[in-house]
C-alpha cells in the first residue's frame, strides 16, 4: 500500500550500526527512504550502509557519539544535504556498561551515563530534528521497561518512562506538523540484551519469561513498526507509545 511507502524521504537514524537500529534502518530503506547513519563505530556503520545502497537507497555514514550535543548537528547537516529531514529515530540507548543495577545501588555516576544516554540525548536529537522539520516524524525508541517496577533495571526503566513522557509533550509542543511518537520493543536478543542478562541456560528464553507469542523480537519487528509511525499511514496519529512486546 502507498500509504506505508517512504518514497524520497530522507530519514536519520541514531545508533544504526548493529542490533535494533540496524533493523530499524534496513526496514526504512526497503520503505524507500534515504539513510543518514549515526552511530559511534564507522565500520559497523559503512556495513549498514552497504546493505541500504544493495536496497537501492543512498546511505550516508556519518560516525557519532549521540551524549555530545553539538555532533548530533552532523546528522541534521546531512540530511539536509540529501534534500531535508523527513524522520528522526532516536534509537541509541540502552546499558552503558552492559550491567543492570538496582536504584538503591547505582552510584551517581552510573544514574548520569544511563540517563545522559536513554533521556538527554532523545531529547537533545528530538530538538534538533523539530529545528529542521518543516513537517515530519520523530520516533523514540522506548521499552518495555518503561512500564511496572523493574527489579535489579531501575535506571533503566526510569530512563524509559520519561522518554514516553518527552514524547508526549513533545507531540502536544510540535503539531500539527511535526509528529513525534514512541515504539516501545520487548525482549530482542540484540548484543546489549544478552550481555546485560544471566538467564540460565537450557531452556529458551521466551519460555523463562512467558512470551505469549511464543518466541523473542526480531529487530525487524521494530524497523516495521517504525515504518508504520514514520509513514502517511499514521498521519493521524501522534503522542502515542507502540509497544512490540510479543504479548508481554
Amino acid at each position: 500500500m502507498d500509504a506505508f511507502r517512504l518514497d524520497g524521504k530522507v530519514a536519520v537514524v541514531t545508533g544504526a550500526g548493529k542490533g535494533i537500529g540496524r533493523g530499524i534502518t534496513l526496514c526504512l530503506a526497503e520503505a524507500g527512504a534515504d539513510l543518514v547513519l549515526g552511530a559511534r563505530t564507522r565500520s559497523d556503520l559503512e556495513e549498514v550502509a552497504a546493505a541500504v545502497q544493495g536496497r537501492g537507497r543512498r546511505a550516508v555514514v556519518v560516525p557519532v557519539d549521540v551524549t555530545v550535543g553539538e555532533q548530533l548537528d552532523l546528522l541534521v547537516a546531512v540530511a539536509k544535504e540529501l534534500g531535508g529531514l523527513d524522520v528522526w529515530v532516536n534509537n541509541a540507548g540502552g546499558l552503558p556498561d552492559a550491567t543492570p543495577r538496582y536504584l538503591t545501588r547505582t552510584p551517581e555516576d552510573r544514574w548520569d551515563a544511563q540517563l545522559d544516554l536513554n533521556l538527554k540525548a532523545v531529547w537533545s536529537g528530538a530538538v534538533k530534528a523539530a529545528a529542521a522539520m518543516q513537517h515530519g516524524s520523530i520516533i523514540n525508541i522506548s521499552s518495555r521497561a518503561a512500564t511496572g517496577p523493574q527489579m535489579k533495571n531501575g535506571p533503566y526503566g526510569a530512563s524509559k518512562a520519561a522518554v514516553n513522557s518527552l514524547t508526549q509533550t513533545l507531540a502536544a509542543e510540535l503539531a500539527p506538523n511535526i509528529r513525534v511518537n514512541a515504539v516501545a520493543p520487548g525482549p530482542i536478543p540484540t548484543e546489549n540484551f544478552n550481555q546485560s542478562t544471566n538467564f540460565p541456560e537450557g531452556k529458551p528464553v521466551e519460555r523463562i519469561i512467558g512470551v505469549p507469542l511464543g518466541r523473542l523480537g526480531a529487530p525487524e519487528d521494530i524497523g516495521h513498526a517504525v515504518v508504520f509511525m514514520a509513514s502517511p499511514a499514521a498521519d493521524w496519529i501522534t503522542g502515542q507509545c507502540l509497544y512490540v512486546t510479543g504479548g508481554l
